[in-house]
């Protein structure tokens, strides 16, 4: 499905309100909504220890849904294709290294498989779905932050290399709109991006687009025909962030809008229904990829056309997915 940016609409800074709780407080995790559910997997909880219970939300509550092979991730990306959520590298919390393997978690028979392996191991990416494919971008090992661009196609079980990041970052946010890939702020070291990078399939090669202030670890979603970008952390001012901004694509300006109540880094973003839900993540900055996550919930709603709120649903549904984050290393 490809779609044209409607003009946004007045309303856009939108309004924030509690949602329930999840069972298990998160950080470093991923977060996916399929179809009439949101689900939270990996990152780690109370104490900075893994949180293996998979839960889901259907919009009332948060149930116990599965539990994760293994023995914990922080810093996976996650990605929803073709009904089936697919749970990439990440930092092995036991040992703390970096992992190739993609679990593949089925819903309806609430069952786990594996897909092909990335070609290298990686935690703190992002992931999104475009054209039937999973592209994960950036990202870090045990050694240095990582510019790599690879897409997944389940066709075939293979991964294929594509332009690289215009530079290596970790924890970058990134979503996809009117058939490009957004690639937006994320981090190297102490250093904190403000970069936003837009990837075309059509030509393989990434452009310029309007900068952000600096963060990483933020959230980002297509809602109401714009693209939002949600929290984050500010390595330079050693404090989570709370500032909420959306882009108007047409006019290449980053617009604020009302800020999320809790401020988080590791927020994890995603449309659900008719809103956004921001799912878990830290208040204590630089606490590193295994830090002692939350389990708030917060919903926000903007005020925009039904009309733009369903082509924004089926853009997110089909196209985007929660990118990963990272702090480990130099990245």
């Amino acid at each position: 499905m490809t779609l044209a940016s409607p003009a946004p609409s007045v309303g856009q800074e939108g309004a924030w309100e509690q949602a329930p709780s999840m069972r298990n407080a998160r950080a470093a995790h991923a977060v996916v909504s399929v179809g009439d559910a949101i689900f939270a997997l990996a990152g780690t909880g109370e104490g900075g220890n893994p949180v293996l219970e998979v839960e889901r939300f259907d919009g009332s509550r948060w149930v116990a849904e599965s539990s994760l092979p293994g023995k914990g991730l922080n810093a996976p990306a996650a990605a929803v294709l073709n009904g089936r959520i697919y749970l990439i590298g990440g930092f092995n919390t036991s040992t703390n290294t970096p992992t190739d393997r993609v679990e593949v978690y089925d819903p309806v028979a609430k069952s786990w498989s594996e897909a092909a392996p990335l070609p290298e191991p990686r935690g703190g990416h992002a992931a999104v779905v475009l054209n039937s494919k999973i592209h994960v971008i950036g990202g870090g090992n045990s050694q240095r932050t990582l510019e790599f661009h690879s897409a997944y196609d389940p066709a075939n079980n293979t991964w294929i290399d594509l332009a690289q990041l215009p530079r290596s970052e970790g924890s970058p946010a990134a979503t996809v709109l009117d058939g490009k890939i957004y690639a937006i702020g994320g981090r190297s070291g102490s250093s904190d991006f403000g970069d936003v990078y837009i990837y075309d399939p059509a030509t393989d090669k990434w452009d310029s687009g309007p900068s952000i202030s600096p963060r990483g670890t933020a959230g980002a979603v297509v809602y109401c025909g714009a693209i939002y970008v949600f929290g984050g952390e500010s390595q330079a001012e050693q404090t989570s962030l709370n500032l909420v901004e959306w882009l108007d694509v047409a006019s290449r300006v980053w617009n604020t809008a009302n800020p999320m109540p809790t401020a988080r880094n590791f927020a994890r973003a995603v449309l659900f229904q008719d809103s956004v839900y921001v799912v878990g993540g830290s208040p204590t900055a630089g606490s590193s990829h295994s830090s002692e996550g939350s389990a708030v919930v917060e919903r926000f709603r903007a005020d925009c056309p039904q009309r733009v709120f369903h082509k924004s649903k089926c853009s997110h549904f089909e196209h985007s997915a929660d990118a990963g984050e990272i702090d480990h290393g130099l990245a």
